[in-house]
C-alpha cells in the first residue's frame, strides 16, 4: 500500500473521513486528519525504507542503551530465553555471504532466533522504534533506534564493532542480512513484476457481493450501551503479556464497585501485565511479596527495587526497570501490596 493510501485510511479510522469531500457529505462524522496528527501514527518503515528518518547511531552507544532498557529482557547478549526467544544465534558467515540461514533446513537445530528468520533489516529498526522497550514503545529517539540496532547487529557479526548505522549506511547493512534471500513471495501476499504496487494474484476466490446493502451509513465505531457488558468485563479477559489491557466493560468478577485506587494505578501503569493480585503470571502475585515482606520495614527497599527493576528474587524472569513510575506512585502501590492488595 502506498504511504498516501495509509495516510488516507489513518485519517478515516482516526477521525472518520480523512477526504474534506467526504467530511462535508456526512453529518457528525469526523473531519479530516491534519498532516501532523497522520504523521504520529505513519511511522512504518517500508522494506524499501520508504518512512526511514534520518539518524545515526553507533555500536558503543547502543551497547549503553542495551544494557540500561533491553537487557532485563534480552540479556546482555540478546541470548536470553527466560521471557523471549533469543534474538542472535543460529547464523554464519557463510549465511551472511549466501543470503539463505543454513539452519533454518537443518532437523537437527530446531532453535530460531530473530536474525535467523528476519529477511529485511527495515524490519528490525519499524519494530523497535514503534514498539520497544516494552514497558515504555516509543520512547527511543530515531538515533537510539539506530544506535539499537547497531549494537544488535554487531552482535550477529553482520558489522563491526566500530561501525556507526545511519539512514545511508543501513541500505548496504541489508545486503549481509544472513536471510535476506530466504523469503518466500509465493503467498501472493506482494506486489508482483507485472503490476507494481499491486498483488501478483488475488488471495482469495470470493465474489465481490454488492446487493443487500444498508442504505446509509452506520457510524459503529464502539459498542452501543445494550451491548457493553454482552461478554463480560474484557479488561479481565485480555492477555496477561504487555503493557495494553482491554476497556472496562462490566464489573469485575469480585466486585460491581470500582476498583481501589491502588489497583486502578496498578492496572494504568502496565504493573497488571506481569503481577496479578493471587496468581503468579510472569512476576509474583502480589500475595506472594505480602506474605515475604510484610512487617519487615521493607517498604523502602521495595520501593527501590520497583523503580531500579532486576532479577533474581523471584527466579530467573528479570523485572525490568520503571522509569516512568514517579516516587511517590511507587510508594502507593508498595504501600497497597504490603497491606493485601485490596480491590476495593
Amino acid at each position: 500500500m502506498s504511504r498516501s493510501c495509509k495516510a488516507a485510511l489513518l485519517g478515516i479510522v482516526l477521525f472518520g473521513w480523512a477526504a474534506p469531500a467526504l467530511a462535508d457529505g456526512f453529518a457528525n462524522v469526523g473531519r479530516p486528519a491534519t498532516p501532523a496528527e497522520i504523521k504520529t501514527w505513519d511511522i512504518d518503515v517500508g522494506p524499501d525504507f520508504a518512512g526511514l528518518p534520518k539518524g545515526s547511531g553507533t555500536v558503543s552507544r547502543g551497547m549503553e542503551i542495551w544494557e540500561e532498557k533491553c537487557a532485563s529482557c534480552h540479556g546482555t547478549f540478546g541470548e536470553s530465553n527466560s521471557v523471549f526467544n533469543p534474538l542472535v544465534g543460529g547464523t554464519t558467515a557463510e549465511d551472511i555471504k549466501t543470503g539463505h540461514v543454513a539452519a533454518l533446513k537443518r532437523t537437527d537445530f530446531p532453535a530460531r532466533t530473530t536474525f535467523m528468520k528476519v529477511a529485511t533489516v527495515s524490519t528490525l529498526y519499524d519494530y523497535i522504534r514503534r514498539a520497544m522497550p516494552w514497558n515504555a514503545p516509543k520512547s527511543l529517539s530515531d538515533d537510539d533506534v539506530y544506535a539499537v540496532l547497531a549494537y544488535l547487529l554487531n552482535l550477529a557479526e553482520i558489522v563491526p564493532d566500530d561501525f556507526t548505522l545511519t539512514d545511508a549506511t543501513i541500505r548496504d547493512v541489508q545486503q549481509r542480512m544472513p536471510n535476506r534471500d530466504g523469503m518466500t513471495t509465493a503467498h501472493a501476499l506482494w506486489p508482483g513484476p507485472d503490476l507494481p504496487g499491486m498483488l501478483a494474484k488475488p488471495d482469495t476466490a470470493n465474489a465481490a457481493c454488492m446487493t443487500g446493502c444498508k442504505p446509509k451509513a452506520e457510524l459503529a465505531s464502539q459498542l452501543p450501551d445494550h451491548a457493553r457488558g454482552a461478554h463480560g468485563n474484557i479488561a479481565e479477559q485480555n492477555r496477561l503479556i504487555g503493557p495494553v489491557r482491554g476497556q472496562r466493560t462490566g464489573p469485575d468478577t469480585a466486585a460491581a464497585e470500582l476498583p481501589s485506587p491502588a489497583l486502578a494505578l496498578a492496572e494504568q501503569s502496565g504493573c497488571l501485565s506481569c503481577h496479578a493480585v493471587d496468581t503468579r503470571v510472569v512476576g509474583p502475585s502480589y500475595s506472594e511479596i505480602a506474605a515475604r515482606y510484610r512487617g519487615k520495614n521493607s517498604a523502602d527497599a521495595l520501593v527501590s527495587k520497583v523503580k531500579a527493576g532486576g532479577e533474581g528474587a523471584w527466579g530467573a524472569v528479570p523485572m525490568p526497570p520503571q522509569d516512568d513510575l514517579s516516587i511517590d506512585d511507587a510508594k502507593t502501590l508498595v504501600a497497597w501490596i504490603l497491606s493485601g492488595a485490596p480491590q476495593k
